[in-house]
């Protein structure tokens, strides 16, 4: 799930938070002057994708293999295709519009919201996750609780799949008319037709293979992008001085303006950034959103998968520099940028300076990593998508016992059914105007209400097998009342989208965990026989299973991984809170 980060707030102009306007509406005149050379980087970029989706194609002999990569993966290559499945471009232009908007606010959904998560998960949740040997998210549901809860979940997981996918292709299309002049239709099935080429063509191993390539292009596309930026601006001094001049102190400050009952931009205090963000949402995403967790289950032993996010979270630290500071740039190049005194919106800002500021050749190498980024973004979701859909409920409720080969045969058709389905969501997603919103508005829905569920059945062994089914579907049906009926209807008075989706998300959580505990006060709790290994404190066999060699050095303890990562996102917060 673009996604987010967490996946950012988008950034609407002032007064336009429920306006038609469309969810990337890029400004007309930002046509990038492409040429030959630029085209022919792009070119080479397909070329490659679709080379290593064949070089993957032979290492496809079980559905093992194709869904899960035959577990085989080494950390560091499963570590950055995590991270590069969750860097989506919907990411980077909406973190860029986050900053020319808000300024330094943007660091809390790197710093609060998805480094303490993703630790969570690799030092407590990945031992559970891959010590039992499941192929999916809600197949641990399934061993946890019973088949409500897990069929609840698969189809839920889904049918999110197919919508966050088709985000960010129609992110994808918006942007390349915008940019290059390609017609939608036209930026649409030519993404889609890479992307399920290669994955169809390689399964999960080609995803991840081509996520690793795209976070290095993403890289090369945004580094050139700060650097001439901060050299356009003088200087980081020079940037903050000039911010500070025209939007006040708080503007590059992680914390001013977030105190109980202060007006800022987000509409949410500190209280709300740190529980409904830092804690319900981020935690919700990182650890039970299966497009990130299958990264970390396709490694080949459990140090290797505990390592997974953890190695993610160290580039996902610094990242936030490479979207936060363009941000910033426009809004110092264009000091009315999102108002009714520029043509320019907020989501402007990448690819003005991507026309202001880079030759012919990094401008090439920059649009391919627009493209790489959308395409990382989608593939993520549709390589779990079909493993969830085979595996969970196709193999599990629809033909069961088939041999193997029949299964990675459905697998293949399944992933093409997948991308038509997200061409679809790709227009219905049209039809909102705040695209990043409509994205944490979706994981405050799917991914909340699944979370509550893992945690309190991970943490209470009393939780009952029925409590599962019923603790999901509170979580869900609280969150969609809250935002629905309660926000939009303008019951309860919240100022912004984004503030909406932190309550329903706080929302969702609440009534999950409340149903659970009432459900299992009145139903029988599963034997303690069959908990080994999927309760904290119980052990399973795959959970005890010895490091491989070299695991054991010190420098690849997860314990030291983590708390490095979270001591060094801590220390990053210093220089934002003065």
């Amino acid at each position: 799930m673009q996604t987010p980060t967490y996946a950012p707030t988008y950034a609407p102009t002032p007064g336009q938070v429920h306006g038609p306007t469309h969810a990337l509406d890029l400004a007309a005149e930002l046509r990038l002057p492409t040429n030959a050379l630029d085209y022919t980087i792009l070119g080479i970029y397909f070329v490659v994708v679709l080379g290593i989706g064949f070089a993957a194609r032979r290492s496809v002999k079980t559905s093992l293999d194709f869904f899960l990569s035959g577990r085989s993966l080494p950390a560091w290559i499963t570590g950055l295709a995590f991270i590069s499945a969750n860097l989506a471009a919907t990411e980077i232009l909406g973190m860029a519009a986050n900053s020319a908007q808000y300024g330094a606010y943007t660091v809390h959904w790197y710093w609060i919201g998805a480094i303490p998560a993703m630790v969570f998960l690799g030092l407590v949740m990945m031992p559970f996750y891959y010590g039992s040997k499941v192929r999916s998210v809600p197949e641990f549901l399934l061993l946890r609780f019973d088949k409500g809860a897990h069929l609840l979940s698969s189809l839920l997981f889904a049918f999110a799949a197919i919508l966050i996918a088709g985000v960010n292709l129609y992110a994808l299309a918006i942007v390349v008319e915008a940019l290059l002049g390609w017609p939608q239709w036209v930026a649409i099935v030519v993404a889609g037709f890479f992307v399920l080429a290669y994955i169809t063509l390689g399964g999960l191993s080609s995803a991840i293979y081509n996520e690793v390539l795209q976070f290095f292009v993403i890289l090369a596309a945004l580094i050139p992008l700060t650097v001439l930026g901060l050299k356009k601006v003088d200087g980081w001094g020079g940037l903050t001085d000039s911010l500070t001049a025209s939007h006040g102190d708080d503007f590059v400050t992680a914390w001013g303006g977030t105190g109980i009952g202060s007006d800022n931009p987000l509409g949410a205090n500190w209280l709300t950034i740190v529980l409904g963000l830092g804690f319900v949402l981020s935690f919700g995403y990182w650890t039970t959103n299966f497009a990130e967790v299958q990264r970390a289950l396709s490694a080949k032993n459990l140090s290797a998968a505990q390592r997974t996010p953890l190695i993610a979270a160290y580039p996902k630290i610094f990242i936030v520099f490479l979207v936060m500071i363009p941000g910033l740039v426009a809004a110092v190049l264009v000091p009315k940028i999102g108002t009714s005194g520029s043509d320019l919106q907020y989501n402007d800002a990448i690819p003005y300076l991507m026309q202001e500021l880079l030759p012919n050749g990094v401008l090439g190498i920059a649009v391919t990593g627009l493209l790489a980024a959308f395409m990382a973004g989608m593939a993520a979701n549709i390589s779990s998508f079909n493993t969830v859909f085979t595996t969970d409920i196709w193999a599990k409720y629809v033909v069961l016992g088939r041999e193997d080969a029949y299964y990675v045969r459905f697998g293949r058709l399944i992933t093409a059914i997948g991308v038509m389905a997200s061409i679809g969501t790709a227009f219905l997603a049209s039809s909102f105007s705040n695209i990043m919103s409509y994205l944490q508005t979706l994981f405050s829905f799917f991914n909340v209400p699944m979370f509550v569920v893992f945690i309190v059945g991970m943490f209470w062994k009393r939780a009952s097998k029925k409590s599962g089914f019923w603790g999901l579907l509170a979580g869900t049906t609280a969150a969609m009342i809250n935002y629905f009926v309660l926000y939009k209807q303008d019951v309860i008075g919240i100022p912004t989208d984004q503030g909406a989706n932190f309550v329903s998300a706080i929302a969702g959580f609440v009534a999950g965990a409340v149903v659970m505990v009432a459900v299992s006060l009145f139903t029988a709790p599963k034997p303690e026989a069959e908990l080994r290994g999927l309760v904290y404190g119980t052990v399973s066999p795959g959970m005890a299973e010895p490091p491989a060699a070299g695991d054991d050095a010190w420098y690849r303890k997860p314990a030291l991984l983590g708390w490095g990562a979270v001591i060094l996102a801590a220390a990053c917060y210093i220089p934002f809170s003065f």
